[in-house]
């Protein structure tokens, strides 16, 4: 090749005529603007890991909406369904929308609890639940509502979760005479139900309707299942957390 001659090069792929003298700051320049090699297998792995996560997505969803996990699992979490009766009726408060606003689970139980009372035979009917605007209070209004005498209903607004509204309620009726129902929503009734017996205090269960009832309909199965997956992984951390009490108490 003739010194000074003309050749033609290429940087990312467009060519450019330039002279030999030129070639080499031509060849550093496209090591400099091509991409490195880690940066691509970075950019590979990263499209692996979303198309992984979103079929894995895509099938929980498909198993979720259209095969009967929701119903079992709520199943399992309820318990056996009873309708049992008694003197005191307790009712843990649930969720809430907003200040003064009943959320769904507290909704359904204090539906349900209306329903039990007017069966008859309830000497009183104990509601738990706190907050800035508290929970038990507003559920208290709801059953006033629905015929429940202001004079039965007691309430605890100090309670913000299951175990404290276990020993409170312990606290407060340990000493009172007569049978004591735990009347909850079916996938609280397990964690519910422990720690009221882990509390001292003898209660029967009867579940309401609340996440095996929205199991029924396809379109609202993908809440409840996230309820659900809520209340599994609180019940794995009440595990967790009495087992260090125990623990450090020996």
């Amino acid at each position: 090749m003739l010194a000074g001659a003309p050749i033609v090069a290429c940087a990312r792929g467009v060519p450019e005529t330039v002279t030999h003298g030129q070639s080499d700051l031509l060849v550093s320049s496209s090591r400099i603007l091509r991409k490195p090699r880690h940066c691509e297998n970075e950019t590979a792995k990263m499209v692996r890991l979303a198309n992984w996560g979103a079929t894995v997505l895509g099938l929980l969803l498909l198993t979720v909406t259209f095969t009967p996990l929701v119903s079992w699992w709520a199943a399992c979490l309820q318990g056996p369904w009873t309708e049992a009766r008694g003197d005191i009726l307790i009712v843990p408060s649930g969720s809430m929308e907003g200040a003064g606003i009943l959320g769904e689970s507290s909704y359904w139980r204090s539906f349900y609890a209306i329903l039990a009372w007017r069966d008859g035979g309830w000497r009183q009917i104990m509601i738990m639940g706190g907050g800035a605007a508290p929970a038990a209070e507003v559920m208290r209004i709801f059953l006033e509502a629905g015929g429940v005498p202001v004079q039965a209903i007691e309430i605890d607004t100090k309670s913000t979760t299951t175990r404290e509204s276990a020993l409170n309620v312990k606290a407060a009726l340990e000493n009172e005479p007569g049978s004591k129902v735990l009347l909850t929503s079916d996938y609280h009734m397990f964690r519910a139900w422990r720690a009221f017996r882990r509390a001292g205090l003898d209660v029967i269960p009867r579940p309401v309707p609340d996440a095996g009832k929205r199991a029924q309909r396809w379109n609202l199965r993908w809440g409840a299942f996230q309820d659900l997956a809520i209340e599994s992984s609180k019940i794995v951390y009440y595990h967790w957390r009495v087992r260090i009490i125990l623990e450090s108490a020996l």
